[in-house]
């Protein structure tokens, strides 16, 4: 359900960027569950577990270019104006760069936004940043694939 969670920030390099662009297994596998779990507790309404993957200062494009912060989002989710009955995700890239990683992908969804249908196959991309050793989503941005 990334299109709820949707906006874009192009990271900073670091130091390591040779070894940026091969993530260790266990980060980029690290990252991949965060995504999966997110749409899962997303699917299922779990607003608390959907707050606990996103900074406190994250920001997202929704499907229609508006800006949403977290309050929001978890608000929308909260009173099922967005929700999914289904989730299926597809391949993701992760792209790693020290304390800050990008990960790429997609799912097909049966969901709605603002009662809307928003059923279909989304294209999305999430930044996140490791603060005090934990993966927290800081921007977000998705499309729907026609």
């Amino acid at each position: 359900m990334k299109h709820l969670v949707a906006g874009l920030l192009m990271a900073c390099g670091s130091v390591g960027l040779a070894l940026a662009d091969m993530p260790s297994p266990s980060v980029s596998q690290t990252l991949q569950q965060l995504e999966t779990d997110w749409a899962n507790a997303v699917k299922d309404g779990d607003v608390d577990k959907v707050a606990s993957y996103l900074a406190d200062d994250w920001t997202g494009l929704s499907y229609d270019g508006k800006l949403m912060t977290k309050k929001k989002l978890l608000a929308d989710i909260k009173s099922g104006k967005d929700s999914a009955t289904s989730v299926e995700m597809g391949p993701m890239n992760v792209k790693v760069l020290g304390k800050v990683a990008v990960v790429q992908g997609s799912d097909v969804e049966k969901s709605t936004m603002d009662g809307k249908d928003t059923s279909g196959k989304w294209a999305w991309m999430d930044v996140f940043e490791k603060r005090d050793g934990k993966w927290l989503a800081v921007r977000s941005q998705a499309a729907m694939v026609k």
